[in-house]
This record gives C-alpha cells, sequence and structure tokens, in this order.
C-alpha cells in the first residue's frame, strides 16, 4: 500500500498566540485547536498533515526548503507575509504546491498589510475567512496533489 501525501501546515511568527492575542480580529480558537482540526481534516482526505510554527524567519525558511520533500503546504506566514523576501524566494525555489492562509481580511486592514511578498510565488491565497480558512486552503492542496499526481 502506498504512503499517504504528507502536507506541512505551517505557522509563522505569533500565530502560537492565537486565542489570547487580539481575539477581536483571530478569534478564540488556538492554534492547538487548528492544527487537531487539520489533522483530523487530513484523515478524512487521504493525507498525513504535519504541524511547525516558528517565530524566526530562518527556521520558516528551513522548514520551507525540507518541504521539497512533502506533497503539500498551507502556510500562514503572519506578517513575514508583507516583509520576507526571504520566505518568497524559498517559497519560489521549492516545486511543492504552497497555498497561503491569512485568518483576519488583510485587505480591510492597515495599508502595508494590502501587500503580500509571498502571495506571487503560492499556488493560491485564502484571506478573511477566519480559522475556517486552514481547512479551505488544506482541501485545495489536496485538489492540486491530485491533480499533479
Amino acid at each position: 500500500m502506498d504512503a499517504r501525501p504528507t502536507v506541512l501546515l505551517l505557522n509563522g511568527p505569533n500565530l502560537n498566540l492565537l486565542g489570547r492575542r487580539d481575539p477581536a480580529q483571530y478569534g478564540t480558537t488556538t492554534l492547538a485547536d487548528i492544527e487537531k482540526r487539520l489533522v483530523e481534516l487530513g484523515g478524512e482526505l487521504g493525507v498525513e498533515v504535519v504541524c511547525a510554527q516558528s517565530n524566526h524567519e530562518g527556521e520558516l525558511v528551513d522548514r520551507i526548503h525540507a518541504a521539497r520533500d512533502l506533497d503539500g503546504v498551507v502556510f500562514n506566514p503572519g506578517a513575514y507575509a508583507h516583509t520576507s523576501i526571504a520566505l518568497r524566494d524559498a517559497i519560489d525555489a521549492v516545486p511543492t504546491p504552497c497555498v497561503e492562509v491569512h485568518i483576519s481580511n488583510v485587505h480591510a486592514r492597515e495599508p502595508f498589510r494590502h501587500v503580500s511578498m509571498t502571495a506571487p510565488v503560492m499556488s493560491g491565497c485564502v484571506s478573511g475567512c477566519g480559522v475556517h480558512g486552514y481547512e479551505l486552503a488544506l482541501r485545495h492542496v489536496v485538489w492540486l496533489i491530485g491533480q499533479n499526481g
């Protein structure tokens, strides 16, 4: 029997504070809740979901590089989406399908959040759907895996 495809759920800076940080903007769901739900949904969709989070740009770059050996990535780069050319270049260098997620609608927020450095090299973007956006992104990655597999 073939191994199930593997998808990395990667979260960037400050997302470890979900549920406690600015609940009016991000809600009360914790990162652990999101990870648990995506692992469950992955099982339903026939993929294994592995989870990681870091507040450090270099570690996120290393995780993206390692995703070269995986089948897909769901990535919430947090504020790094708006500032990190290093993450943009890492995503661009890895052929693995990667979908960007933002819990809030970045286009309805401060002007500096309206531009994502990473979005142009992503396979898709989900923004403003709350934590449900993670599920949408995973479903899209699984669809992309099916298209490429």
